[in-house]
């Protein structure tokens, strides 16, 4: 049996569950979310407590278990809490600052890059004086908001010699040691 899979998922008061043909949907304070189960994953919901359950031990069912747990657990948590990611802009003369849902990132190229964000999305930037400029985003869709958070900080990498780029906040980067004089 799946570690992952058989877990129960607790259901948090104000988010309501529905299944209908295999495509899960829920509810929450923050959003709504839904999901389409794959054929013969299937999910019980009893007593405010969440099980989803697999037809048998093939390999690919027991694959599928985990995954549609932890898929439909990280929507009941983005729609009752939500997700929260914080970069942080490392480099002279790197800026960030928002106008609406768009973002705008000086970076250290001859151009401005500009990113439009999905509507789901929250957007905030913080700058202050002396410390790295600091973008926070949030939504109540985990998955989008990886993505989005992937694709600004492959504008610029973290690099391993100075630490240049645009870096998690409170991540550890490995350093190089640069040439030896």
């Amino acid at each position: 049996m799946s570690r992952i899979g058989k877990a129960i998922i607790n259901i948090p008061a104000g988010v309501t569950i529905t299944e209908k043909d295999g495509l899960v949907t829920v509810k929450g304070a923050k959003g709504e979310l839904s999901q389409q189960l794959s054929e013969g994953i299937s999910i019980e919901q009893k007593d405010g407590v969440l099980t989803v359950s697999r037809p048998s031990d093939a390999k690919q069912h027991r694959a599928l278990h985990g995954l549609y747990r932890a898929l439909i657990n990280n929507m009941i948590v983005g729609t009752s809490v939500g997700f929260s990611k914080q970069l942080e802009l490392v480099g002279v003369g790197y800026r960030a600052s928002h106008a609406g849902q768009k973002l705008e990132l000086a970076l250290g190229f001859s151009h401005g890059i500009i990113v439009e964000l999905p509507k789901e999305i929250t957007l905030d930037t913080l700058t202050e004086k002396g410390k790295n400029p600091i973008i926070t985003l949030s939504s109540h869709d985990k998955q989008l908001l990886g993505m989005v958070v992937a694709k600004i900080r492959s504008f610029r990498k973290p690099e391993p010699y100075k630490g240049k780029g645009i870096k998690f906040v409170g991540e550890i980067l490995r350093r190089k040691a640069g040439k030896s004089a």
